[in-house]
């Protein structure tokens, strides 16, 4: 199976059409959205092309694709334009004998840590930079960055999980950083 994780689009069609173009050319099985989906909120400056209805069909359009997570800028007006769930604080994915909490990153996240087993992976936005790191009890946490508004000098990103090792790549499709497991 090959997932593509993805976050922070914050209402950018353009950055939201990128994304969907690397789904396609990815050939991934699913599209996984770590929250922020159509707002840019009040510490983000307006992102490129911010256009909410146009992310709204866009994303409509993947929804049997899609599975997502509330990231903080998400409200309750989202979910009654978007055909797919996306109020969920959190997921659980079981991948390859792994546990995956994903989830936005502003109720859980390294400072805040979910119950995990030894092993589990925590996968979240929400910071908007690029990350892979140990956690202690092997566990890993990853952040694909944001599609939209990347923060701390990263590039927008988007990250693929397939056989067995994540991959956080640029919009472009050109790999940035990776992990084995």
């Amino acid at each position: 199976m090959k997932l593509m994780f993805a976050s922070d689009i914050h209402g950018s069609l353009y950055y939201a059409e990128k994304m969907a173009e690397c789904y396609r050319n990815e050939k991934a099985d699913r599209l996984i959205l770590l929250g922020d989906l159509l707002y840019h909120g009040p510490r983000n400056d307006l992102p490129r092309d911010y256009e909410p209805k146009g992310v709204i069909e866009l994303l409509n359009g993947l929804k049997n694709d899609i599975l997502a997570v509330r990231g903080n800028c998400e409200a309750e007006v989202d979910q009654m334009v978007l055909e797919f769930p996306v109020m969920a604080d959190y997921m659980i994915m079981y991948v390859d004998g792994r546990m995956f909490f994903v989830t936005h990153g502003h109720i859980f996240n390294t400072s805040a840590l979910p119950k995990l087993k030894q092993g589990d992976i925590l996968i979240h936005g929400h910071t908007h930079i690029q990350t892979i790191e140990d956690i202690g009890n092997d566990n890993i946490y990853i952040n694909p960055g944001s599609v939209a508004i990347p923060k701390n000098g990263c590039k927008n990103s988007y990250m693929i999980y397939e056989n067995n090792k994540f991959t956080i790549k640029d919009i472009d499709g050109n790999s940035i950083m990776e992990r084995a497991l």
